[in-house]
């Protein structure tokens, strides 16, 4: 039988979360998309942006008269990609912005070059901007503009030096759905840049449900000791160790009068709010972004946010695993045994490979009512990072057809990810002489493939399942945002859903 350790108490576990411990008094207004983004009739006036790839400045396209191409010369500016330039009024005022886009297709860190203009709404000016021509992929620059203009303030007690430069949205644009898709990124980047003193699991479960609130959506949580008596013996093992009660999420929403037999989408995200590693303990640096180890739940608050926000016709379902991987007396240990959901054991290799343990608890649960579509979002391997770096996640699919769907719209939207196998061959890795399965293999050798397969012996009647194995974190400022959280796939999964649902 698998062995288990004393049965956590409820007064084991404090619910009262770290106090944020900055004079909030002296934080300034947190900045919204709306200080950022206008609507297109906005009366105030407005400066240009000119938008000048290679070939229209060899051509002197775009608009620009006589005095700005000599002013463009004289600073040898060519339309190379993500150079700017300022160019003078009259008076002495700024008369017009130039941004490079290239040879159009060079944006951050995929797609139309368009893109490139988020880094103007981190560098220019204070003052109202507009894009001066018409541009096959307008939706795609303003929304660039949104997500390179976050910046996160929380902790910061002076105020910004000045006001953000905005952009007037070009005509013709849905203003409310822009801002409510840079929100929603805006949201994910925010808990995961939070550090875990103020982001607990409570707070995931806080953040849901506000979510919840705003949207009509209902909220279960599954707390504690209670996870025992739900089969869900694994988010339990993984949280027990920490004074903060693990749990699990689940949030149910449907479209108002939406259709009773629309599809339904499951969204399981990893929230795990502090990895150090457990027993198998992390080194000091390897600690240093732990707070990044909810990416995969905030990447699924995000998506979730986005459906939610534009009336979606689906039956939407978001479960999060959430846990605190910490270090005490009660900790689980390697060479335990543990039982899962799905009544299959699994013995720890390894108790920093935390986050697939959560996972198959939740895929488990959540598999049972059989989803049409089931998605894993996860801060789940190194490997897959040094096979495919930062910027590009990971992931797994069956489903031939979706996979080449979403690839190319992840493409298209600068949000990429890169398809891996579930490689049959490595199911091996997995075996275990005492139990079902190990949750880790001893090789350095596909990491992230075994790991892809643990998940999928946990889900067995979801008609579709896709796993992605993420960064949730962009390592240096980019054009679509500064340092810090990014909950990455949630756009190229919108767009794949949207155009999903109106075909």
């Amino acid at each position: 039988m698998p062995h288990h350790s004393r049965p956590v108490q409820a007064a084991d576990f404090r619910e009262t979360k770290t106090p944020f411990m900055t004079d909030t008094s002296t934080v300034a207004r947190p900045l919204s998309p709306t200080d950022v983004l206008a609507p297109h009739d906005a009366a105030e006036a407005s400066t240009p942006i000119y938008l000048l790839s290679d070939t229209a400045a060899a051509a002197r396209g775009v608009g620009l008269d006589e005095s700005a191409w000599r002013w463009l010369e004289a600073h040898r500016f060519t339309g190379s990609a993500r150079k700017q330039i300022l160019l003078p009024g009259p008076t002495g005022a700024i008369g017009g912005v130039v941004l490079g886009l290239g040879n159009g297709a060079a944006g951050d860190p995929s797609g139309p070059s368009e893109l490139l203009i988020g880094q103007l709404a981190a560098s220019l000016p204070s003052g109202l901007y507009h894009l001066a021509e018409d541009t096959p992929h307008a939706r795609l620059a303003a929304l660039a503009w949104g997500l390179g203009a976050y910046r996160f303030r929380r902790y910061k007690t002076a105020p910004a030096d000045a006001a953000p430069p905005r952009l007037k949205i070009p005509a013709g644009l849905d203003h409310r759905a822009i801002v409510d898709q840079v929100a929603a990124v805006w949201a994910g980047r925010d808990l995961i840049n939070t550090p875990a003193s103020d982001l607990a699991p409570e707070d995931l479960q806080a953040a849901a449900q506000r979510l919840a609130d705003e949207h009509g959506a209902h909220l279960d949580a599954i707390v504690g000791d209670e996870l025992l008596a739900k089969g869900l013996r694994m988010i339990h093992a993984v949280g027990r160790a920490s004074p903060r009660a693990p749990r699990l999420i689940d949030l149910r929403w449907q479209k108002p009068g939406g259709a009773p037999d629309a599809p339904t989408l499951t969204l399981v995200g990893k929230g795990i709010t502090f990895d150090t590693g457990g027993l198998d303990i992390k080194s000091a640096s390897g600690m240093l972004l732990m707070k990044k180890d909810m990416g995969g739940a905030a990447a699924a608050l995000t998506l979730a946010a986005m459906v939610m926000s534009r009336g979606l016709d689906i039956r939407l379902r978001l479960v999060i695993a959430a846990a605190e991987n910490s270090v005490s007396g009660d900790a689980f240990r390697p060479g335990d045994v543990l039982l899962s959901r799905a009544g299959k054991t699994v013995e720890i290799g390894n108790t920093d490979a935390e986050g697939r343990l959560v996972l198959a608890d939740a895929l488990s649960l959540a598999d049972e009512e059989s989803p049409d579509t089931m998605l894993t979002f996860a801060t789940l391997t190194g490997a897959a990072r040094v096979a495919l770096g930062p910027d590009l996640p990971a992931f797994f699919c069956d489903d031939d057809a979706f996979a080449t769907a979403l690839a190319a719209e992840a493409q298209a939207v600068g949000d990429p990810v890169w398809r891996l196998p579930f490689w049959p061959g490595y199911e091996r890795h997995l075996d275990s002489e005492v139990a079902d399965m190990n949750n880790v293999y001893e090789s350095p050798f596909a990491g992230a493939i075994t790991a892809a397969l643990f998940l999928r012996r946990f889900v067995r009647n979801a008609k579709r399942f896709a796993h992605f194995d993420l960064y949730g974190w962009r390592p240096a400022a980019r054009p679509l945002g500064p340092k810090g959280g990014e909950p990455q796939t949630a756009r190229a999964l919108f767009s794949w859903l949207t155009r999903e649902l109106s075909a």
